[in-house]
């Protein structure tokens, strides 16, 4: 499965990279492609460790006791979500070969998902990118299924077998024709190549999509009711989560159309009020807040842009330290905000924006402050249509 999601900062100013950001847990580089692991993959980790120990090789090695059916259990899980990742370096790295920017990989309850700072080029390259993730499950699972049949000991035997079912089971769902899964992206390839219109394409995915979402969730819900299977509740689940996906993807590329040919600079704020670092919160109050109340400030020093004052860090700050904490210490530094080009897409700034700790970026030339863009300025757009003239605070 992939997503396009689009995190832009300029060269020499991105942020520092983080070991833990918004849950997820960063793992490092894997053919210069990040990987990271979300709090949710545990989850179905123990989920899945829990099955097998008590279901799974029990009843398909039943020789074998339940510390070994144990060991089983873990490895074969890890196995299972390595086999994940590679399903999701397929996509990621056909994609660089694409001339497609990488963001990373998340592995989280679903499986895994590899981002993307940019669009798919052409019907081609989406569909060579779509495909390259089944290619790997089906060599994963039909290795694995050799291994099987090599006439290993049972331990090794029951958990390549499971890893070859796994693999080629979720090789038959990922091509199921339902954006955003895999067979989606394919079906949206072969109908963008058909009639050279991206959107329209996407319409038809995205309904498709929807259209499983809601099967999923009817049978679910029928399996849980009526045979009270648990694997139900999870069919439904998946539908919702089909459901959600395909309906952001046409949110998305309807967004795209209603932004089209707009950059950073027909939307930005251009000399926004500043505040110098070396203030006093004091004086920041006094000469800055008091005639010009925004909930956010860029700050400067010597009139180079070094972080942004969030109103709510002023307000955080206890009264009996305003004449001493100065601006500086209570800012966002610059390594931690959003910094965007006057020349970046409208799109692109909205995707950079869209995360709940980074809904303002500073938009920085040459090293020099050029102006202020906010979600809120992007959501304006959307709501009341082109503007006509950056704006100015």
């Amino acid at each position: 499965m992939a997503a396009a999601e689009r995190l832009s900062r300029t060269p020499g100013d991105r942020a520092k990279p983080k070991r833990v950001v918004n849950g997820n847990i960063r793992l490092g580089r894997f053919g210069g492609v990040e990987v990271r692991i979300n709090w949710s993959w545990l989850v179905i980790l123990a989920l899945i460790v829990w099955s097998l120990t008590d279901g799974v090789f029990p009843s398909q090695n039943p020789g074998l006791s339940r510390g070994v059916h144990l060991a089983m259990a873990i490895v074969a899980a890890l196995l299972f979500f390595a086999s994940i990742l590679l399903h999701e370096l397929g996509h990621s790295w056909q994609a660089r070969r694409e001339g497609v920017e990488i963001d990373g990989i998340t592995l989280w309850l679903f499986g895994g998902v590899s981002q993307f700072k940019t669009r798919f080029p052409s019907a081609g390259a989406e569909f060579r990118i779509a495909i390259a993730g089944p290619l790997v499950s089906l060599i994963l699972g039909v290795v694995f299924v050799l291994i099987a049949l090599a006439g290993l000991p049972s331990a090794v035997d029951g958990v390549a077998a499971w890893l070859g079912y796994i693999n080629l089971a979720l090789l038959v769902f990922n091509l199921i024709p339902a954006l955003p899964l895999d067979g989606g992206r394919v079906l949206r390839a072969a109908l963008w190549r058909t009639r050279g219109d991206l959107a329209w394409a996407t319409r038809v995915a995205t309904d498709i999509g929807r259209g499983f979402g809601y099967l999923f969730i009817a049978l679910g819900i029928a399996m849980f009711i009526f045979q009270g299977s648990f694997s139900g509740a999870w069919l439904a689940f998946i539908g919702w989560f089909l459901l959600q996906a395909a309906t952001a993807e046409a949110r998305y590329i309807a967004t795209e159309a209603a932004l089209d040919g707009l950059r950073v600079r027909d939307l930005m704020v251009r000399n926004p009020v500043t505040v110098d670092g070396d203030l006093t919160v004091a004086q920041f109050m006094d000469e800055v807040a008091r005639s010009h109340r925004f909930t956010t400030y860029p700050v400067v020093d010597r009139e180079r842009p070094i972080g942004l004052l969030a109103f709510r860090s002023v307000a955080a700050v206890p009264r009996s330290e305003w004449e001493t904490r100065r601006v500086r210490d209570a800012m966002i530094p610059l390594d931690e905000v959003q910094v965007l080009t006057e020349d970046e897409t409208a799109v692109e700034a909205l995707a950079a924006l869209s995360s709940p700790t980074a809904n303002r970026g500073l938009v920085i030339e040459n090293g020099h402050l050029a102006g202020l863009l906010s979600i809120t300025d992007l959501a304006r757009t959307l709501e009341v249509g082109r503007p006509r003239r950056p704006a100015a605070a």
